[in-house]
């Protein structure tokens, strides 16, 4: 194996910000990270005192090369970074997962300029806007525009000298007053600019701005009694109101912000994005990143944000965002909003980012199962505070009847699925009368001496349906033989949120909605259900016992021989003596018949005539 001597490495990188690439022995590029202070940030990946995840070591011990280009400021590194990213596709870098191709709304580069949407953008000059994550929000837009301001849809080539020459007639879009024919001098440019100017607004989301215009405009008209005028202005006033009040969602005086949150899954997070102009949200889209090397979500939300500041051409100097971010830039401001309309706006991207979250997730289980038992099990261990997926799960739970019959159930999930073949039940011998501690300490010394001695391997988590004193008794058993510290146990108190562990006086409450404790209530359920069912045979199989007891000639081994061969007090009940014989002999068959099916004495003939 190719040795690799990073300290060499590190004598020819500098201590400033920049851009590091890490190549394998086939010398393909794995890796592409940003850093502050480059010899730092590639030091601490082979610094033993630092501590990295499996993932990354993986990544560690395959690096042989390491290249670096240093830029001016942390900002510029945000930005090569992701772009070379995108480029090379490294192997351990964060996965950006987002395959459409998202319309833009052109302004063409050409006189009298019209305005449509599409998909690709050709550098010729021409404004593009975008890109529309909703399709439908874009055509809203679109006929807000075309409804407020005739444009022509031509693609005549409108200089002033053929318009001059006379060179195009009007079509029937003039006609409909679609078009206000610039194509024979019926609109003068600079007018047809102005429309342009305040549609450029509209799209940036100062419509506060047009709308105040058109209001002076407006009062101009009217004192002019130009009416039919005043009317046409009154009613593009109403349009942009009308489509402002149903975009604006905070205060007007959030002039530009950018917002953004996360949620994060074991190997998927995802990140919205809200741009604020003027208290109208103009852009919002929601993406979704694969994890390589478990990376916080700091990691994840500075990669999304640069990601959406570069596609949308973003220049917000405020970036509202739900937790600090290390990054020094005297030209970016980051807020971590409490309270107030910011405050309003990153719950409303939250709220869009769980949706989002929620959905994919939800796709992703409907197609692969196992999907949902990984979440599931990683939700359980953080839920619970354990070190290793809960794959193997067993619950405990007593019964007896008026402290007779003691019985104690066992039932075991496997990935978040009941294994009814590995479900067990326990006789309890040692314990007299009604004892639910002495109970437990017996059952959970049986099972685990048993699981030891066969080696059939130890669950993960044991659950104990019961408070303190179960629990206790519980580890006393675990104790004795020396697996205490190899398995999570916990106990469930009467009400189903308290879940206590061993030595900790304080119950874990977990939130009613959550799958953590869905899963424990089903198991404690089922182990009840279990238990009960068990129970209620051994006690109706002690009532029967008791009662053949007191025939005549039967004791309790015969009792015993009857009940396992016909089941049921109905079927011994409706046995002949020759279907009896076939468990107890001749004289004790007649007995239990006689005893359960009794002949009415008398005599035992009729003396007839002739």
């Amino acid at each position: 194996m190719n040795h690799f001597d990073y300290r060499e490495a590190l004598k020819n990188i500098p201590h400033k910000p920049g851009v590091y690439q890490y190549w394998d022995t086939e010398n393909e590029l794995i890796y592409i990270g940003k850093a502050k202070d480059l010899r730092n940030r590639v030091a601490s990946y082979f610094n033993k005192d630092t501590q990295i995840n499996a993932k990354t070591r993986v990544l560690v011990s395959k690096i042989r090369k390491i290249t670096f280009t240093i830029v001016d400021t942390e900002v510029d590194a945000w930005l090569l970074e992701n772009s070379m990213i995108k480029k090379h596709q490294p192997r351990y870098n964060v996965m950006l997962k987002d395959d459409k191709t998202y319309p833009w709304i052109i302004i063409k580069n050409e006189n009298y300029p019209r305005i449509y949407w599409t998909r690709r953008i050709i550098r010729d000059g021409s404004k593009y806007l975008g890109p529309y994550a909703s399709v439908s929000m874009m055509h809203t837009i679109l006929g807000l525009i075309k409804e407020t301001y005739p444009l022509r849809t031509c693609n005549l080539n409108l200089t002033r000298e053929n318009i001059e020459k006379g060179k195009f007639k009007v079509c029937l879009e003039y006609q409909l007053g679609n078009c206000k024919g610039p194509c024979q001098d019926f609109q003068s440019e600079a007018d047809y600019d102005r429309n342009i100017s305040e549609i450029t607004d509209v799209l940036n989301g100062k419509i506060g701005n047009v709308v105040r215009n058109l209001k002076g405009d407006l009062e101009k008209a009217v004192s002019e009694l130009n009416f039919e005028l005043a009317h046409r202005l009154k009613r593009k006033q109403d349009l942009l109101e009308n489509y402002q009040s149903k975009s604006t969602v905070v205060n007007s005086s959030i002039t530009d912000v950018d917002v953004f949150s996360i949620a994060s899954e074991e190997k998927y997070a995802f990140v919205n994005f809200l741009k604020v102009m003027n208290g109208t949200i103009t852009q919002t889209q929601t993406i979704e990143l694969k994890k390589r090397l478990d990376e916080t979500d700091e990691e994840l939300l500075t990669i999304a944000i640069t990601e959406f500041r570069t596609r949308y051409n973003s220049t917000s100097k405020e970036i509202i965002v739900p937790f600090e971010i290390d990054l020094d830039d005297t030209k970016l401001k980051f807020t971590v909003p409490k309270l107030g309309e910011k405050r309003k706006l990153l719950d409303l991207s939250q709220k869009n980012v769980m949706f989002f979250k929620k959905e994919k997730i939800d796709q992703y289980e409907k197609l692969n199962p196992e999907v949902r038992t990984e979440r599931l099990l990683t939700q359980m261990m953080n839920d619970l505070r354990m070190n290793t997926l809960p794959r193997h799960i067993e619950c405990f739970d007593n019964s007896n009847f008026q402290g007779k019959y003691p019985v104690s159930a066992i039932v075991v999930f496997k990935d978040g699925k009941p294994s009814k073949k590995d479900y067990r039940h326990f006789n309890v011998k040692t314990v007299v009368g009604p004892d639910d501690f002495a109970t437990m300490e017996e059952a959970v010394l049986r099972r685990y001496r048993r699981v030891l001695d066969e080696d059939t391997g130890l669950p993960q988590l044991i659950i104990i349906d019961g408070g303190k004193g179960q629990l206790s008794s519980a580890m006393k058993s675990l104790k004795l033989l020396g697996i205490d510290k190899q398995v999570t146990v916990i106990g469930i108190a009467k009400r189903l949120e308290e879940l206590y562990y061993p030595g900790d006086q304080y119950p874990l409450y977990l939130n009613k909605r959550s799958e953590t404790l869905k899963v424990i209530q089903q198991l404690r359920d089922e182990a009840h259900r279990f238990g009960i069912t068990f129970h209620r045979k051994k006690r109706d199989k002690g009532t029967l016992a008791t009662e053949l007891e007191l025939i005549e000639g039967i004791g309790k081994t015969t009792s015993e021989k009857l009940l396992k061969y016909f089941k049921s007090v109905k079927k011994i009940r409706e046995a002949t003596e020759t279907e009896l014989q076939e468990v107890v002999n001749l004289k004790q068959a007649k007995a239990i018949a006689q005893y359960f099916n009794p002949v009415v004495s008398g005599p035992t003939g009729l003396q007839g005539a002739d």
